[in-house]
C-alpha cells in the first residue's frame, strides 16, 4: 500500500516536471490550428488565427504557438502583426529556423529589405544544418529532398540579391510549404507504421 502510494506521488511528479506534452496547446488548438495550416490553401486560415491566438493568450511563452500564429498573420496578409509574434518566439527560441525565414520574409513584404535578407540567410542557414533525418522527430525527413531543394533555390536566390525580391518571397513561401507538406506526410506515414499488425 506504501509503496503503491509512492509510485503514485513520483508519477505525478514526473508528469508535472515534464510540463505539456509537445503540440498540445491549450486543450489542442494548436493541434488543431497546425492541421489547419498545413492544409495550405485548403485549410481555414480565420480558425487556425483563432485557435493560435487563444493558446498565445492562455500560454504565452509556447514558441510553437507563437511561430505558427506569425505564419499564419503573414498568410493573412497582417504582415506587422506577423512581425510582432514572430519577434516574441526569436525572443524566446532564437534558433527557430522557421521563425527566422518568416522574419526573413516578413521584413521584405513590410519594406525591410536589407534586414530582411539577413534574417533569411540566417534561418535558411539554420533549416539547412537542422534539416537531416532526426529533424521534427521524424526518421526519415525530406526522403525525396523536396525541402533541400527549396533550400537551396531560395538562398541562390538571396545571393542573388533584391533584384530578385519577388522571387525570393515566391521561393521562401513555397519553402515553407513543403516543411509543411513533409510533415504533414511523415505524420501520416508514422501513424500508417504505428498501425501496421506486428507479424512474428
Amino acid at each position: 500500500m506504501v509503496y503503491s502510494y509512492l509510485l503514485i506521488v513520483l508519477l505525478a511528479v514526473f508528469i508535472l516536471s515534464c510540463g505539456r506534452p509537445a503540440g498540445v496547446g491549450v486543450g489542442g488548438r494548436y493541434l488543431d490550428a497546425k492541421s489547419e495550416m498545413v492544409k495550405g490553401a485548403r485549410g481555414d486560415l480565420s480558425k487556425a488565427i483563432v485557435n493560435l491566438e487563444q493558446v498565445v493568450v492562455r500560454e504565452p511563452d509556447y514558441e510553437d504557438s507563437l511561430t505558427l500564429l506569425g505564419r499564419a498573420y503573414y498568410r493573412a496578409g497582417r504582415y506587422q502583426d506577423a512581425y510582432q509574434i514572430l519577434k516574441r518566439a526569436l525572443a524566446l527560441r532564437p534558433k527557430d529556423e522557421i521563425a527566422w525565414i518568416s522574419v526573413g520574409l516578413t521584413e521584405l513584404r513590410l519594406g525591410s529589405d536589407a534586414r530582411g535578407m539577413e534574417s533569411l540567410k540566417g534561418g535558411l542557414t539554420l533549416l539547412s544544418k537542422a534539416s537531416t533525418d532526426g529533424y521534427r522527430g521524424f526518421d526519415s525527413w525530406d526522403s525525396e529532398g523536396s525541402v533541400r531543394a527549396a533550400i537551396r533555390r531560395t538562398a541562390f536566390l538571396v545571393v542573388k540579391g533584391l533584384e530578385e525580391k519577388e522571387s525570393i518571397l515566391r521561393h521562401g513561401e513555397l519553402l515553407l510549404a513543403r516543411v509543411d507538406d513533409e510533415e504533414w506526410w511523415g505524420k501520416r506515414k508514422r501513424a500508417r507504421e504505428q498501425a501496421k499488425p506486428i507479424n512474428d
